[in-house]
């Protein structure tokens, strides 16, 4: 500090001045660690303490963007406050700092650079070997009419933009008390009880002096050289840190100091102390908590605007505990912090994320944006607005419209940054009425292609008799949300379907079949993945044919109270063919015969008396016999005992016999009939000559064993951002009230960006939820870094840039039940940092993207 006082002040005060007429301010960690290794006097060591105290002129103000105001505040000796004497050891937070001289200054500073291994050449040294580590503060101090107060005004006219912002956050006084201990000895001439050694000229000058402080310090951070990756350790109280999770003392060997010219510094380099599972909730508030403008705006004296009527809030407490965590990191030069009180606040009015179990940061981040915006809405009392439909207007009226309602109901700095508005258009896919409305999003939930596609297995079994009735699985994909005929014109591609040829799908359950699947219109979400599919291949049929459906049971032995009982139990798998020229119960059996003689076992065992595909021919040259393999009984029938089967109509269930079908004898049914079952009943013997194996299990739709190891391939976040865009049909949950039809309808939905926001956030939506499991995708996505381009995406205003640059990312490592979140945050040029709870070091910008990116932070870049 460049002393502004006059020589004869200082002559006639009897003091000597330095050889460097200038004053320090450092941590007063960092002069405590040196303290004990450079001798210095008891005065010095003991100095005197200042209280920052809300200056004569007003409280400090800090404004939102530019911190337009001068900062201006008291210091008074602590000796002089009420509370004098209970502060007990001093040095140990990061608001405490120390006023050196630059003798004082110079041999602290050669400590540190021996320490840190700066000094090669052991035989000189200078100041200027760490003047990258020092930025100069233009200060004025005012001597107050009371002898026991300084007033102190940093003032941004005296200062570069930057470093005045530095000092705000430096100095900024609204959460924590700001101790400076002045060990300089400097300032006790303004506290001299004589006012007559005050020198004249001095009391004629004005009462404010200039005076140039040197800032030292607090633009680096601590680095450890040892191990895999550096770990950031904030200015502590104490000379011991963790470093790797090992704790190790300061010393010459392990650390040392970044002076990288033009840094963005430590400011924010602050990690969140993890306090059991907690990660998900520290990699969202690391992002936050580097969101611009936001930072500005909780820096600020953000209180005035939290709303403490609004009954969708929670009385301002979450953006309190917000707003005063979010201080504590932009602290220079603070340890850790240890999220406590914000964790409490947030299980109160969020018991979903009590205890300590692991969550979902994008949930977390879901929550604290609403709770934030109505803790600090800025709409007192919300007037009722009526929802209109757009009828024909011009989309931009009607936007606009629904954009000012929004408004009316909700205005604060999260709507301010993070609110944007796409466009909805619903389909009624009966009556074609369509429906557009404008909606406000926080955030967009893109799917991954893979989540947007459907992986399917189908059993596909020809149904026409040719001799050559196959069974074969395909698998096919479709769209998640699309349709059934989505799902045969995949199919039908796979299995090369001929032009004469059609398929009909049914579901099957406990070998029999529960419905068939025609309606084209139906949403592929009613099918499960533990759903079996059966597609019945049929040549094309003008007539309306019926069908008979032909379900197998056996003869099995199982106990009952204790004794073994026979019981009839279904096996194998339904067939189904067109019930065309059947007049009696032989030519039902020939039909069935027929259709199950490509599974007949081809051995000489078998082949001399039970080729049933040659006597199958016998019997449709002579009319009324039967193969000798049946064994008619007296009645004419087949007995299960002989080798033969037994056939019955039955319902659709196959539980009931309704009566036993006769060879020979007409078959008792109605003429309209569309859909005849049959039961056929299989004995031992006759089950030996068929390899049942073949059409006696069906895969399920979706086996997650067979498929959780397949390698995802890359894709782009764009690609994500057209799966989003693209049109879908509403799920069977989801159902949408037409107003022509008067009933809820599976009507389709297309979505389209209309206003983009200032701050961007992008959801991956990484994991999947069923019934039966949860699973978690580990797509890699290529997302833009410098340049997401989003001007071919708006549907309104698309002739304007849109481009974003990214600047934090959430990160989720693991799997679903045990998985980390980390979050990489943005610190100007191409430097970026890893905050992984307590521990926070650089990252080369290469390895930020992974498949581990879960939430994207972007921020609108301004066009010149």
């Amino acid at each position: 500090m460049d002393s502004s006082v006059s020589e004869d002040f200082l002559n006639n005060s009897n003091i000597q001045p330095p050889n460097d007429q200038r004053v320090y301010l450092v941590p007063h960690s960092w002069w405590k660690d040196a303290q004990d290794s450079v001798a210095t006097d008891s005065d010095e060591k003991k100095g005197i303490l200042y209280m920052a105290l809300p200056g004569s002129t007003g409280p400090m103000k800090i404004i939102n963007n530019i911190f337009s105001s001068d900062i201006v505040f008291s210091l008074r000796r602590e000796k002089d406050l009420p509370n004098n004497g209970e502060n007990g050891e001093v040095g140990v937070s990061g608001r405490d700092f120390a006023l050196v001289s630059g003798e004082m200054w110079l041999q602290a500073l050669k400590w540190h650079s021996d320490s840190k291994k700066a000094m090669k050449d052991e035989k000189g040294f200078s100041a200027s070997d760490d003047m990258s580590d020092v930025y100069p503060l233009q200060l004025r101090l005012s001597v107050q009419k009371e002898t026991n107060s300084l007033g102190v005004r940093i003032s941004k006219k005296d200062n570069a933009v930057e470093l005045f912002k530095r000092s705000c956050k430096i100095f900024c006084m609204d959460t924590e008390m700001l101790r400076i201990w002045d060990l300089s000895g400097q300032t006790t001439l303004f506290f001299a009880s004589d006012k007559s050694v005050v020198p004249t000229d001095f009391q004629r000058q004005s009462e404010e002096i200039f005076l140039e402080l040197q800032v030292y310090g607090l633009s680096d951070s601590l680095r450890c050289r040892e191990g895999k990756k550096d770990e950031i350790a904030s200015f502590s109280g104490s000379a011991s840190l963790k470093m790797n999770g090992a704790s190790g003392s300061m010393n010459g060997n392990s650390l040392t100091y970044s002076s990288r010219p033009g840094a963005a510094g430590s400011l924010g380099l602050t990690g969140l102390q993890n306090l059991g599972n907690t990660c998900f909730m520290n990699s969202a508030l690391q992002c936050l908590a580097h969101t611009p403008k936001l930072v500005d705006y909780f820096l600020d004296d953000y209180g005035r605007e939290i709303n403490h009527d609004n009954p969708l809030g929670m009385n301002g407490e979450i953006a309190l505990a917000f707003g005063d965590l979010l201080r504590k990191l932009w602290v220079p030069g603070a340890s850790p912090v240890a999220p406590r009180i914000f964790k409490l606040k947030l299980a109160r009015f969020a018991p979903q994320f009590s205890g300590f179990n692991q969550h979902d940061s994008q949930e977390l981040l879901a929550f604290l944006l609403d709770g934030l915006h109505e803790d600090l809405n800025r709409v007192k009392r919300k007037p009722y607005v009526e929802v209109k439909d757009g009828d024909g207007r011009p989309d931009e009226e009607v936007a606009d419209e629904y954009w000012h309602n929004h408004l009316a109901r909700n205005d604060s700095i999260i709507v301010d940054l993070c609110q944007g508005q796409y466009k909805s258009t619903l389909v009624c896919p009966v009556c074609r009425k369509v429906s557009v409305t404008f909606d406000p999003f926080m955030y967009l939930s893109l799917p991954l292609p893979s989540t947007a596609m459907r992986t399917m297995t189908l059993t596909v079994i020809n149904s026409y008799i040719d001799g050559n009735s196959q069974i074969s699985p395909y698998t096919i994909s479709v769209p998640k949300n699309g349709r059934f005929q989505d799902l045969t014109r995949a199919l039908s591609i796979a299995c090369s379907l001929g032009a004469d040829e059609t398929i009909l799908v049914a579901e099957v359950y406990n070998n029999c079949i529960i419905r068939f699947l025609e309606d084209p219109s139906d949403s592929l979400s009613l099918i499960r993945d533990a759903d079996r599919l059966i597609a019945y291949r049929f040549k094309k049929d003008n007539g309306d044919t019926p069908l008979v459906v032909f379900m197998n049971q056996r003869m099995e032995e199982q106990y009952v109270h204790g004794k073994l009982t026979p019981n009839w139990k279904a096996f194998g798998i339904p067939v189904v063919a067109r019930f065309s020229n059947i007049t009696d119960g032989s030519d039902l059996r020939n039909l069935y015969l027929k259709l199950l003689s490509p599974f007949q076992i081809s051995t000489k065992e078998t082949l001399g008396d039970f080729d049933v595909s040659k006597k199958t021919e016998e019997i449709a040259k002579t009319e009324g016999t039967r193969p000798p393999s049946l064994s008619p009984n007296v009645n004419g029938s087949d007995s299960p005992t002989d080798g033969g089967m037994e056939f019955y109509i039955t319902n659709e269930k196959g539980t009931v016999k309704d009566s036993k079908i006769l060879m020979n004898e007409p078959l008792a049914i109605n003429g309209e009939l569309k859909l005849l079952h049959v039961l056929v009943d299989w004995s031992d013997k006759q089950i030996q000559q068929y390899d049942t194996r073949l059409f006696n299990s069906l895969p399920e739709v979706f086996k997650y064993s067979f498929f959780a190891k397949r390698p995802q391939e890359p894709v782009s976040l764009y690609k994500c951002l057209e799966a989003f865009l693209q049109e879908e049909p509403l799920g069977p949950e989801d159902m949408w009230y037409c107003p022509s039809c008067k009933k809820h309808r599976q009507a389709s939905k297309k979505l389209d960006l209309w206003r983009l926001p200032e701050i961007l956030v992008i959801h991956l939506k990484r994991f999947q939820y069923s019934r039966f499991m949860k699973n978690k995708l580990e797509t890699y996505v290529d997302f833009p870094a410098d340049n997401l381009d989003l001007s071919g995406y708006i549907a309104y205003g698309n002739d304007k840039p849109y481009r974003y640059m990214l600047y934090a990312i959430s990160n989720h490592y693991g799997s679903m039940g045990g998985g980390h979140y980390t979050a990489f945050v943005h610190h100007g040029g191409d430097q970026w940092y890893d905050f992984d709870d307590s521990h926070v070091h650089p990252i080369s910008k290469e390895k930020i993207k992974s498949g581990a990116a879960y939430v994207l932070f972007y921020r609108r870049v301004s066009e010149v």
